[in-house]
């Protein structure tokens, strides 16, 4: 399943990099809307789109844009499809929310949740919905300010400075104080433009089917096809009574959207126009080979390595307890989910043969760029400098790596130490904020399993001794070595004995009143300031060598668009709203076996684990099995040319999408909401580097099933009569 990774720290935004390629075949290409009357719009009419560029995207009226939403600033996308403010998103988009409101006495992850009224609808505190407003293009201004004779730190200082001041400008022409505007950059910084957005902060639960259903499969179906996935979850958007965003109130009301999607009940069939819209997270097209050796060797297998001895222990300790499995199941999915990406990630590359075929493409750029002097003087310097950039890299880019998956992504001591004492200190006497703080921590603890905790603290730290050179140790690792005999698991048991940030009791005794003093001294607080200080160390000793890469990347973009100036681009994908039209489809994975676009549920029924526990990953509930044997679809199943009946569940098209692209719509040609994008597929998981347009395939659960199951298996009948239905 598509998630995007993120982190709290903006500074990690550096070790990410967006680049693009260049329009392929009709289903490749993830597209800026306001572009797409210059673009595309020809195109998509004659593959089948009934609709204008207007109706796609228009800030002058309701336009397809604003029923598409972000998800926590683009973690995962969704749809409205009510007049009140109701969504749709992945059940694992939502599994975070679902688990944090189950308990071993309301397991919702189990059992599911349907709201039967308003009044039982589930706030979240946190979680957050964006509509995009406009997007304005800010390059000629941007360029204005840079030169080439400044260097990239000065071009960035330059750059930050004038975007900080459109974002200001940007919102209070708006009229509306509440707006936020972002400056973002495009094709390594060859293009700029302002993303205006408004954002609501009261979203609550709606429905989510048991996993048994939104997340059939699990771990071994992940990524796969065929699926027979119920991936979806509802929830509403609230609001003031002024319609302005506002924080949970018991007295705020549904939102009243400028547009939401109608449901087609028609289905699709081969061949038909698809159109997906919603905020990919983040791709690498136009990565070199240096740069795809670097991501296969270095990023994929430490994250393969070290993913795979945390979830060995969670699961272990998981599987011996319902409250643990509950307080873990997030936590779980979301360390499982690119685990498996980064092994079909480099099983790709390798079998299509990637970094060759980089290497061709720089050849021939290579021999562009000599051709002209001009050229060369302009942009000879731009793959040298990757390259030298990229190996200088390689050991602090290594240390890095096993710094976020050992201790940033590993034993959450840490994280809950730096936040919970720097927070503290910003909360000075602040009652109020002291208050929040407390709430956050409460939180925490609440699915926190300190066995687990020092299992995985020690696991990662004895990897990470063993795999990288001492010069890149964590000041704590002298410590354990001097005071414990270099013994990690004695170590752990004095962290945890004496911390206050992993005891509940002891915390929230000392946040009735903080002592920072002693607070500086907390064992976790140290170990967590001796993380974060080695985090520094990479970034200060890396600095000036990543400003190089940046260069290069920069200029060898510039030549790329030069050299194919007549043919369209698209931007790599940075958590910004895209768009993305193909068609349905089957697709043939390797030689002699074909794959059907669609599956039904007789396929569940047969994937079924017979006797399995509600917990397997092949569990299926008796009542779906019920209205499967009584054939019990309402209108939302068909009858196939056997004359049999059928109920579709998943279909496939070749829409270009990624991470953040969870949850996203897919549309017909008329605009009408056909199902819910929520997968890749094996073959095809080099696709964030190299789009393989007779492999890439998007999964989606039909929209259909969705209905059926909100309809005929929960009962919440009163969701069906909000919607649009176009039967």
């Amino acid at each position: 399943m598509f998630k995007k990774v993120t982190s709290v720290f903006l500074v990690f935004l550096l070790i990410l990099n967006t680049t693009t390629v260049k329009a392929g075949g009709d289903d490749e290409g993830m597209w800026l809307p306001l572009l797409v009357q210059k673009l595309n719009i020809k195109k998509m009419q004659a593959m089948g789109l009934k609709l204008t560029a207007e109706d796609i995207y228009s800030v002058n009226h309701g336009s397809l844009k604003d029923a598409v939403i972000a998800l926590d600033h683009g973690s995962c996308s969704g749809e409205l499809v009510s007049p009140d403010g109701l969504f749709l998103t992945n059940h694992h988009c939502g599994y975070g929310e679902i688990q944090a409101h189950s308990s071993v006495e309301h397991d919702y992850l189990t059992d599911g949740f349907w709201a039967m009224s308003r009044d039982e609808e589930l706030p979240n505190p946190g979680k957050t919905v964006s509509f995009l407003i406009s997007i304005t293009d800010v390059t000629d201004k941007i360029n204005a300010v840079v030169n080439d004779k400044m260097t990239e730190k000065e071009r960035d200082a330059a750059i930050r400075k004038l975007a900080a001041k459109l974002e200001e400008e940007a919102v209070k022409n708006s009229g509306k104080d509440w707006y936020e505007a972002r400056v973002q950059p495009f094709f390594e910084g060859n293009q700029y433009y302002l993303f205006i957005y408004e954002t609501f902060k009261d979203i609550r639960l709606v429905g989510a089917p048991p996993s048994s259903i939104g997340k059939y499969g699990a771990d071994t179906d992940n990524w796969m096809w065929p699926r027979h996935t119920g991936d979806f979850s509802m929830f509403r958007i609230y609001c003031a009574p002024d319609g302005k965003p506002a924080e949970y109130s018991e007295d705020n009301v549904p939102f009243h959207p400028k547009k939401y999607f109608p449901i087609s009940l028609k289905g699709e069939k081969k061949g038909d126009f698809a159109m997906v819209m919603g905020y990919p997270g983040s791709t690498t097209r136009y990565m070199t080979s240096w740069g795809v050796e670097n991501e296969m060797n270095i990023t994929n297998n430490i994250r393969i390595k070290l993913r795979g001895i945390k979830q060995d222990i969670m699961k272990k300790e998981m599987d011996a307890s319902d409250k643990v499995r509950i307080q873990y199941a997030s936590k779980y999915s979301r360390s499982t989910n690119y685990y498996k990406y980064s092994i079909g990630q480099n099983k790709g590359l390798i079998a299509l043969n990637v970094i060759a075929k980089k290497q061709k493409e720089e050849e021939e750029i290579t021999n562009w760029i000599n051709k002209k002097k001009s050229r060369k003087e302009k942009y000879g310097e731009a793959l040298p400098l990757i390259e030298k950039s990229i190996k200088a890299l390689k050991e602090p880019n290594i240390a890095m790596n096993y710094w976020i998956e050992a201790f940033w992504l590993g034993p959450e001591i840490i994280k809950t130490s730096l936040r919970g004492y720097y927070g503290i200190q910003r909360a000075g006497e602040n009652k109020e904020a002291l208050s929040e703080i407390k709430e956050n921590q409460k939180e925490f603890f609440k699915d926190f399993y300190m066995p687990i905790d020092k299992q995985l603290f020690t696991a990662m730290c004895e990897t990470y001794e063993k795999d990288i050179p001492e010069k890149y140790y964590p000041s704590f690792f002298e410590t354990v070595k001097k005071e414990y005999n270099d013994n990690f698991a004695k170590y752990a048991e004095y962290l945890y004995s004496n911390s206050i940030f992993v005891n509940e009791d002891k915390f929230n005794k000392m946040i009735e009143n903080p002592d920072m003093k002693a607070l500086s001294e907390d064992p976790g607080v140290m170990l967590a300031n001796s993380v974060y200080a080695l985090y520094q160390s990479i970034q200060k000793e890396t600095e000036d060598t990543q400003y190089d890469l940046q260069r290069g990347r920069r200029l060898y973009l510039a030549a790329l668009l030069e050299k194919e100036k007549d043919i369209p681009h698209y931007p790599d994908a940075n958590s910004t709203m895209r768009l993305t039209y193909g068609t349905v489809g089957d697709y043939s994975p390797k030689d002699a076996v074909i794959y059907k676009y669609y599956t039904t549920l007789k396929g569940y029924m047969e994937k079924e684990n017979p006797g399995a526990p509600e917990t397997d990953e092949f569990y299926v509930p008796q009542k779906l099995k019920d209205l499967y044997n009584a054939k019990d679809y309402g209108p939302y199943g068909i009858t196939n040319n056997k004359g049999e009946k059928e109920m579709r569940v998943c279909f496939t098209t070749n829409n270009d999408i990624t991470g953040g692209n969870s949850g996203s719509p897919v549309i017909n040609g008329n605009g009408e909401l056909i199902g819910i994008a929520f997968d890749g597929n094996w073959e095809a998981m080099s696709g964030d580097i190299a789009y393989e347009p007779d492999l890439q395939k998007c999964i989606n659960v039909d929209i259909r099933f969705v209905l059926f199951v909100i309809d005929k298996y929960a009962g919440a009948k009163h969701l069906i009569k909000e919607m649009k239905i176009i039967k």
